[in-house]
């Protein structure tokens, strides 16, 4: 199970993840998908207003704000994540003092603001606190990254030929089927020698069965995620 009192440290890797409430469903459709993507690539630097005040704003406005933003340095590097219908998955690393926490803060606060208001509804959306465990070696966050793009496989959400084109994993990115310039895939297929090899790692069974229980303390995974 994950350590809430590890220390988050800059230049160091983390497996986060947390839940909502009461498991409430909440990343399941489109809508929503497009909306967290949003938030992820807004949130990971500091930026100087919420997003939702962002939307208002004229477009040249946005424009200029973003060139201003994009321009600064990022808070996180992102690598691979998951949305399940409850709770979510990152595997990222942390560039900046206090990095981490910003960045998840503000998007959990963001994304439960919209939930919000669009289902009439009150009060936090995820667990105060979120998980998370720090990845010790290159073999190790390779392996969890598999584990986290296999999440709606093992959960029996869907089949795992149908990771391939399943956008609420970054595992379409790493084969080139879609693109998100925020997230950096470039780690991982660094050390594979095509993308065909690294969906051929995710997708042995055996192998990743194994390995499993060797990377079973990076999972913070005691509830079933």
């Amino acid at each position: 199970m994950g350590n809430k009192k590890i220390i988050l440290a800059t230049n160091e890797f983390y497996h986060i993840f947390n839940r909502t409430i009461a498991n409430e469903i909440v990343f399941n459709n489109r809508h929503h998908l497009n909306r967290v993507l949003s938030l992820i690539n807004f949130y990971r630097f500091k930026a100087p207003l919420s997003y939702s005040k962002f939307q208002s704003l004229a477009k040249e406005e946005k424009e200029k704000m973003l060139s201003s933003i994009y321009a600064s340095s990022p808070l996180v590097e992102i690598y691979s994540f998951a949305f399940m219908p409850n709770h979510y998955h990152f595997l990222i690393k942390q560039l900046q003092d206090n990095g981490i926490n910003d960045f998840i803060s503000n998007f959990q606060n963001s994304f439960a603001k919209f939930y919000n208001k669009k289902y009439d509804r009150k009060g936090s959306l995820f667990c105060h606190s979120f998980e998370r465990v720090r990845i010790e070696t290159e073999e190790q966050f390779i392996h969890v990254s598999r584990y986290i793009h296999l999440n709606p496989v093992t959960s029996y959400m869907i089949k795992i030929e149908e990771t391939d084109n399943y956008s609420f994993t970054s595992f379409p990115l790493y084969l080139g089927k879609k693109s998100l310039t925020f997230i950096n895939t470039e780690f991982i297929l660094n050390h594979f020698k095509t993308s065909q090899s690294y969906k051929e790692f995710v997708y042995n069974q055996s192998d990743y069965q194994r390995k499993l229980q060797e990377i079973r303390h990076l999972l913070i995974d005691n509830t079933k995620v």
